[in-house]
């Protein structure tokens, strides 16, 4: 059974176009130092239409490797970080399956202690 990390913003206006670009090189910075190439990295999934307030979502499984864990999810929490500083103004969700992970101005998402 995996676990995987689920990520969403949604607001009434649509983003603009300087955050689709900074969400867009998140993605990319993102991608380009993820530690592990061979697990499942950000993933964004396309606009959908009967998710009319939804301006970002996402999710990545988390890897099987229990040694991969932790670095891949610090990860993935300072992008998904990056991504809400992006776009401050929606309500934002981020939690393992069932678990919402808290969110702080100063340190952004992170696994309580």
């Amino acid at each position: 059974m995996s676990t995987s990390l689920y990520y969403d913003a949604s607001r009434a206006t649509a983003l603009t176009p300087d955050e689709t670009a900074a969400i867009e090189r998140i993605v990319t910075d993102q991608q380009s130092a993820f530690p592990y190439p061979d697990e499942e990295s950000l993933f964004l999934y396309e606009e959908d239409s009967s998710e009319p307030d939804t301006v970002v979502a996402g999710s990545t499984k988390l890897p099987f490797d229990p040694d991969r864990v932790m670095p891949v999810l610090e990860h993935l929490l300072g992008s998904v970080t990056e991504l809400r500083r992006a776009v401050p103004d929606a309500q934002w969700r981020v939690h393992l399956d069932d678990f919402d992970l808290p969110w702080d101005e100063s340190e952004g998402y992170f696994l309580p202690s």
